[in-house]
């Protein structure tokens, strides 16, 4: 293309660039760029293995930035009325640590209540499976029946090991989780403490022009998360709200923890909600019966159809900007990489890069664009340097 440009450009009577010149330089450029696209994914590499390396030590800050723009803005306003910055850090973290356990006592006792009511109900769903199974058109007999429970039975029999495994798995987890949520807690208190110092240290540091630069995005970083999971809050509480009532009107067991669960499960969207949708409408058709089941899957088919086509279009699109096919994505890839935790972080994660990516778009454009040494002209001359002078003085 280069070599083209200058045949067309070059004066008559000069000679043209052999051909072998002009698919050298072909080649030359298409090496140069195949060699930064490896060095990219070569350092996404090395990224991504410290990552899980460090996962240990990213997960509670990670954690602790998602809660701090929750604890900031009643922090925020307690600083505004004359609190101590300390104390009103203190105040929003102990009330989020308080309305955390207020959730989990009020899951626990519904659970411990119904669960033999579930338990019996699913035992008679098994019996009423058994009894279609041998009925027509299938008319499995009892032998092949009974031989495929005692498959299942020796099959677990013989994993006893494995099993008794998971279960020490399971409280190694359980304790890592508890600890997991102290450290989020003290970092996320101390987030919102000393957050306001941050950035001014930041500026300092690096300088004045990086460290406006580094500025303006975390400050764009920062907004653009706490849109999403304000918006995330939003729509997950319309959902439990919508599907709770629907449960609570139709005597579901366990509503209240459907309901909760919901709410929770809209933090992974697109597929949070799904999941919950379905764990509502498989204990509907335990507890309650075919006809129940239907008409829970009615009502969330019909708030996930309001959720999917008026909530999210009009909150999300002001705080993340992000397709959809992006948001699906990226909830599967950190749900393969990281599970459950993965896709709940994916989609800010994949925000906050937005971010990053538009504010560079941003300088290019500044740089590239017509009237960018106009714009230079009118503007004061106190700032600071800007990539677009800087770029200026190389061109002189």
């Amino acid at each position: 293309m280069s070599g083209a440009n200058e045949v067309e450009s070059g004066a008559v009577g000069q000679p043209k660039p052999d051909r072998g010149d002009v698919i050298g330089r072909g080649l030359l450029w298409l090496a140069k760029w195949a060699l930064c696209v490896v060095a990219i994914a070569a350092g996404a590499w090395v990224l991504g293995y410290v990552t899980a390396r460090l996962w240990v030590v990213i997960l509670p800050v990670a954690l602790a930035i998602v809660v701090a723009t929750v604890l900031w803005p009643p922090t925020r306003w307690l600083t505004r009325r004359g609190f101590p910055p300390g104390l009103a850090a203190t105040i929003t973290v102990l009330g989020f640590l308080a309305l955390f356990a207020g959730v989990i006592a009020l899951i626990v006792p519904s659970v411990v209540d119904q669960s033999p009511e579930l338990a019996d109900k699913a035992g008679a769903g098994v019996t009423q499976v058994r009894d279609w199974l041998q009925g027509p058109p299938l008319r499995i007999r009892d032998e092949q029946l009974d031989s495929a429970v005692d498959a299942i039975v020796s099959r677990l029999q013989s994993s006893a090991d494995q099993i008794a495994t998971g279960v020490f798995s399971g409280v190694s987890t359980a304790t890592s989780m508890l600890v997991t949520l102290f450290l989020v807690l003290v970092i996320a208190f101390f987030f919102v403490k000393d957050g306001p110092r941050f950035l001014p240290w930041l500026h300092q540091t690096l300088g004045s022009r990086n460290g406006r630069h580094i500025e303006e995005v975390l400050t764009r970083v920062w907004v653009t998360l706490g849109g999403f999971i304000r918006t995330q809050a939003l729509v997950s509480l319309i959902d439990a709200v919508f599907i709770g009532a629907g449960l609570v009107i139709l005597g579901v067991p366990l509503a209240a923890v459907l309901a909760v669960i919901t709410f929770l499960g809209g933090f992974v969207p697109m597929v949070g909600a799904v999941v919950a949708g379905a764990l509502a409408v498989l204990v509907a058709l335990v507890g309650n019966g075919l006809t129940t089941a239907l008409i829970v899957l009615g009502i969330v088919i019909a708030v996930q159809q309001l959720e999917g086509n008026v909530l999210q279009p009009v909150l999300q699109s002001r705080s993340m900007k992000l397709h959809a096919v992006v948001v699906l994505l990226a909830v599967t890839a950190g749900g393969s990489l990281y599970g459950i935790v993965g896709a709940f972080l994916a989609v800010p994660v994949v925000a906050m890069v937005a971010v990053v990516v538009r504010y560079v778009g941003e300088q290019i454009d500044l740089v590239t664009a017509p009237d960018s040494v106009a714009a230079e002209e009118d503007s004061p001359k106190d700032e600071d340097d800007s990539p677009t002078e800087d770029a200026a003085a190389a061109k002189e």
